[in-house]
C-alpha cells in the first residue's frame, strides 16, 4: 500500500479513465473542451476568479516557471522559508539573475513574520516566495498575514501550494501566482503542474518577456488556438477525473475528511511513543512527519519488506530522521491510516 506524502495512490475511477482513448491534444476539440474543462474544475478548488494554466511537467516545475517569468536579472525578491522548499525558490531567483533575500526560520519554527516586517522596512522587493506546506517536515504555514503585509506594500506573491491544494483551504486571494500540481491531494499521477495566475501577475510576466519556452508562464495564457508544445492528453484525462471526484463529494467534506485522517494519524502515533518533528498545531492536514533520529530509513525498508507498506523518509539532512505518513487526497482515509500504524507498531 502506498502512503507516500505525493506522489499519491491513484485511485480506480481515475485509472479506468486513463485507460480510456486519448485524443490527439494538438488536434481534436475534444482535448480542448476537457483542457477547459479542468481549469473550470481547479478555479473551483482554487476558490479564485484568476486565470488557473495547467502546464506539462511535474510540480517543480511550476516553481521555477514562476520565476522564471516574473524575476528579471538584477530584481529583488524577498523568500520566506522555514524548510527545504522555501530555501529552493532563493536558488531558483539566483539561477535567473535575481537577488534574493531569504527570510529563515528554522525548520521546526513557523515563518518568521516579524523578520519579513524588518526585511519590508529596509528594501524593496519585486516578488516574494514562500511554501504554504513544507512536506518535508509536515509543517502547514500560516501565509495569510504574511501575504497581507506583501500586498499593502504591493509585492507580487509566488505560492508553493502543492502539497496542501485539495486537502485543506489555501488562502487564494492575496496570492498572485497560487502553484499547485496533480500527484498530492489530487490522488492524480506524476505529470501536471497547475497555477492560478492574477492579472497583477500577468501584467509582469508581459514586461519580463522570458526567454525560455517551457519554463515560461506566457504561451499558456490564450490556449484556444494551441498549446505551447504538445500536451499530456493522458494525466490531463487523469486530473478532470480527479477532480471531479473531489468536488462531487464536496470541498468541505474532503477538509473534513483530511483532518480526521491526520488527528488519527498523530493519536496513534502519540500511542506508540513517537514524536512528531513539526508540532501538532502547525502540521499539515495532508502529512505527518514522526521524528525517528537515526531510524527512519530503516523502519520504512521494513514496512516495505514485511507488511507492503510504502512510506517516505525525509529529505536531505533529515533523510534518516524522519518518517512521513501521506494521508492525502485518496489516502486521507482513516481505515488506511490504521493498517499502517498497526504495521508501524511492529518494527518501532
Amino acid at each position: 500500500m502506498l502512503m507516500t506524502p505525493g506522489p499519491t495512490a491513484v485511485p480506480p475511477r481515475v485509472r479506468d479513465r486513463l485507460s480510456d482513448p486519448m485524443p490527439n491534444p494538438d488536434i481534436e476539440q475534444s482535448f480542448f473542451d476537457t483542457y477547459d474543462e479542468v481549469c473550470e474544475k481547479l478555479e473551483r478548488v482554487y476558490g479564485t476568479d484568476d486565470d488557473v494554466v495547467v502546464m506539462g511537467g511535474e510540480g517543480i516545475l511550476g516553481l521555477e516557471a514562476a520565476i522564471a517569468s516574473t524575476v528579471a536579472p538584477g530584481d529583488d525578491v524577498l523568500c520566506v522559508s522555514n524548510g527545504l522548499y522555501g530555501d529552493g525558490f532563493a536558488d531558483f531567483v539566483e539561477s535567473y539573475g535575481g537577488e534574493p533575500t531569504v527570510v529563515g526560520a528554522d525548520y521546526t519554527d513557523p515563518l518568521d513574520a516579524a523578520g519579513v516586517e524588518a526585511a519590508l522596512d529596509d528594501g524593496e522587493f519585486d516578488v516574494a516566495t514562500m511554501v504554504h506546506c513544507e512536506t518535508p517536515t509536515g509543517a502547514l504555514n500560516d501565509i495569510a498575514p504574511v501575504l497581507e503585509r506583501l500586498h499593502d506594500r504591493g509585492v507580487l506573491t509566488v505560492v508553493d501550494a502543492v502539497s496542501s491544494l485539495g486537502g485543506t483551504p489555501v488562502p487564494s486571494e492575496r496570492i498572485d501566482i497560487n502553484l499547485g500540481a496533480s500527484q498530492k491531494a489530487f490522488s492524480s499521477p506524476p505529470g501536471l503542474t497547475t497555477a492560478a495566475v492574477s492579472d497583477r501577475a500577468w501584467e509582469v510576466v508581459e514586461e519580463r518577456e522570458p526567454d525560455s519556452l517551457y519554463t515560461n508562464l506566457l504561451p499558456w495564457r490564450d490556449t484556444s488556438e494551441g498549446f505551447p508544445y504538445t500536451h499530456l492528453g493522458a494525466n490531463v484525462a487523469a486530473l478532470d477525473e480527479s477532480l471531479s471526484m473531489l468536488l462531487e463529494a464536496g470541498l468541505d467534506a474532503v477538509y473534513e475528511r483530511h483532518e480526521e485522517a491526520a488527528a488519527h494519524c498523530r493519536e496513534r502515533g502519540a500511542d506508540l511513543g513517537l514524536d512528531l518533528y513539526t508540532d501538532a498545531e502547525r502540521s499539515a492536514p495532508t502529512v505527518t512527519a514522526f521524528h525517528l533520529p537515526g531510524e527512519a530509513k530503516r523502519v520504512q525498508a521494513e514496512l516495505e519488506t514485511d507488511h507492503d507498506i510504502v512510506l517516505a523518509t525525509g529529505l536531505a539532512d533529515l533523510a534518516d530522521d524522519i518518517l512521513r505518513v501521506g494521508h492525502m487526497g485518496y489516502n486521507a482515509d482513516v481505515e488506511k491510516v490504521d493498517r499502517v500504524m498497526d504495521a508501524l507498531s511492529s518494527v518501532v
